[in-house]
């Protein structure tokens, strides 16, 4: 049985965008693991960071390479510096914020695979200008086992 593998320089992948200033370079993705899992990189805007949404069908591993964020998942609110970790359950809630001043970076898995479909659809609602409506949002969010809960986290002392 013949395997194949994938070997990358650091800005090759499959680019895909998230909200405007954003984007992910997709280093390995569920079409090229069978399902299995996805992985890529992800830089962020300071003072940014997505709403708090739920994986009904997915684990999700965030590893923080650059900047400080806020996590919650679930009740629990915490900070993790560059170097820090987080596994997300199946079905928790949870959203991150970059609370730096500068840009940040971190490398996201997915378990399953497949999400870079999610973001094809989810880009051009959220970089066409102005507050994206949740109510475009949601119906993107259940196609793909995922599910708007609340709002973005915001700095302390907001």
């Amino acid at each position: 049985m013949m395997r194949t593998y994938k070997a990358l320089a650091q800005t090759e992948g499959l680019l895909r965008q998230s909200v405007p200033g954003e984007q992910m370079i997709y280093k390995i993705t569920g079409a090229d693991t069978g399902g299995a899992l996805d992985y890529f990189v992800l830089t962020i805007q300071p003072r940014s960071g997505p709403p708090l949404h739920v994986h009904h069908r997915q684990h999700e591993t965030i590893h923080f390479l650059k900047g400080r964020y806020k996590v919650q998942i679930e009740d629990d609110v915490f900070y993790c510096e560059a170097g820090g970790f987080v596994h997300v359950p199946m079905g928790a809630r949870h959203a991150f914020l970059n609370v730096a001043d500068h840009l940040g970076e971190c490398i996201i898995t997915f378990t399953p695979g497949g999400t870079d479909a999610f973001f094809e659809e989810f880009a051009p609602v959220v970089r066409g200008g102005g507050h994206p409506d949740p109510a475009r949002l949601a119906p993107i969010f259940a196609k793909h086992g995922w599910e708007l809960v609340g709002p973005p986290l915001v700095p302390d002392g907001q």
